[in-house]
């Protein structure tokens, strides 16, 4: 499932399947899985990922961190976000330090590059933003937006086996 014809939920089957067509998870999965593409296709020229943005921001927006409390912030698996410091510090948009309060850790910080390639793959993503919702007003988009946002939210609160609000 990796062509974009393969990936419309319009086109489910010969003509669509109802039963299918009404499957929200199916249709945000779907739509996940071409916006994500489209990111990844916009970002492939810089030599950037999608992951590089996250950890760039929250560094930018929440300041210096720990390994262990970046993973937590940006929502990045501990295991995959080695990788992407690595390919970060490289490019010179990170610096890992030792913590001055406990030595075993390191302090991952934002260089002024870091923040500049912030900005550059912030700018692509608004572009990859604007091709993805082209068919959206302005008041639609933001109604998106706040939609999914309440949804997610809903999903958070009840995770785990708490009783969803009412």
């Amino acid at each position: 499932m990796d062509t974009s014809d393969e990936l419309r939920f319009d086109r489910i089957g010969d003509g669509g399947s109802k039963r299918l067509r009404r499957q929200l998870s199916r249709l945000l999965g779907m739509t996940s899985a071409q916006a994500s593409r489209v990111a990844s296709e916009a970002l492939a020229p810089l030599g950037a990922a999608k992951a590089h943005f996250v950890v760039l921001a929250v560094l930018d927006e929440a300041g210096p961190a720990s390994q262990a409390a970046l993973a937590d912030r940006a929502r990045v698996y501990r295991s995959d976000l080695v990788a992407v410091l690595n390919e970060l510090s490289e490019g010179g948009w990170i610096v890992r330090a030792p913590d001055p309060d406990d030595k075993r850790r390191n302090t991952i910080t934002i260089t002024d590059a870091g923040r500049a390639r912030l900005a550059e793959i912030e700018a692509v993503l608004d572009g990859v933003n604007d091709r993805i919702m082209a068919p959206l007003s302005e008041a639609e988009r933001a109604q998106l937006f706040s939609l999914l946002g309440r949804v997610n939210a809903h999903l958070a609160s009840s995770a785990g086996g708490a009783s969803p609000a009412p």
